[in-house]
């Protein structure tokens, strides 16, 4: 019976690692191959002298791209949470509406329009891409933890601290676990948007795979256009799917608990 148990789970659980794996593996036949399609890019521009981007190698954009993405993520993630945290504590309370209005503040204003304003103070390069990220990314995080955690049953944490836990215990060992996946589910939200928003750091120096479009714009090649899009594209479902797959990883680990 327990054999039984066991098969009918690994084959409810292998669709969940298979478009990881298939974005992943499309994702680095792509990054990979690249200079090997050009029969595939001549049908898009069949009068062009190039077709495929050579000014650098697609894996070396591509961990340009990953490296801003992630960095800027992560600097999103730790304020964003925080400030959820922080405003939904008793001493904090007062500052919530002015946290959701700076949060939603950060995503109106266009991409395009923080790097121009960036530039004259932080120059070119990566650093202006990088805080147009994090203002663009703040909103679902700090949206999603202000849910999350605020979703958390009052009786659940009146529970936890008649057992004698202090507020903070609480907060790890119960608020924390508990709001996990609706805060997973913002920064899904705000990395997948900024994996797309980041190619505009090529038009400010910021070397990543938004370099084979903008090359492409300029010179009218589309080839270089539909050759950056792919990537970035394919790097976004590969990252949304691990998400994905995270997400139910932990709504399982709550069912069960």
């Amino acid at each position: 019976m327990s054999d039984q148990l066991s098969v009918m789970q690994s084959r409810q659980q292998a669709p969940m690692w298979l478009w990881p794996m298939l974005w992943g593996a499309l994702l680095l036949i792509s990054v990979m191959g690249m200079p090997y399609a050009e029969a595939l890019f001549r049908w898009i521009e069949p009068n062009a002298r190039q077709v495929i981007y050579t000014r650098a190698e697609f894996y070396v954009l591509l961990g340009r791209h990953l490296l801003v993405v992630g960095v800027a993520a992560a600097v999103t993630i730790v304020v964003g949470v925080l400030a959820g945290i922080a405003v939904t504590r008793e001493r904090g309370h007062d500052f919530l509406p002015l946290v959701g209005q700076l949060a939603s503040l950060g995503q109106t204003f266009p991409p395009v329009a923080v790097l121009a304003l960036a530039v004259p103070v932080l120059g070119f390069g990566t650093l202006p891409i990088m805080v147009a990220l994090m203002l663009y990314g703040l909103l679902p995080i700090v949206r999603n933890t202000l849910t999350g955690l605020q979703e958390v049953d009052a009786d659940i944490k009146m529970a936890s601290h008649a057992m004698g836990m202090t507020p903070t215990q609480t907060l790890r060992q119960v608020e924390l676990p508990l709001a996990a996946p609706v805060i997973l589910a913002g920064i899904r939200t705000s990395v997948t948007i900024n994996i797309a928003t980041a190619a505009l750091g090529a038009t400010m120096g910021a070397s990543n795979l938004g370099d084979p479009i903008i090359a492409g714009i300029v010179n009218g090649n589309m080839a270089y256009v539909v050759q950056g899009a792919l990537t970035i594209a394919l790097l976004a479902l590969t990252v949304d799917s691990l998400f994905e797959l995270l997400q139910r990883k932990l709504r399982s680990r709550l069912s069960t608990s």
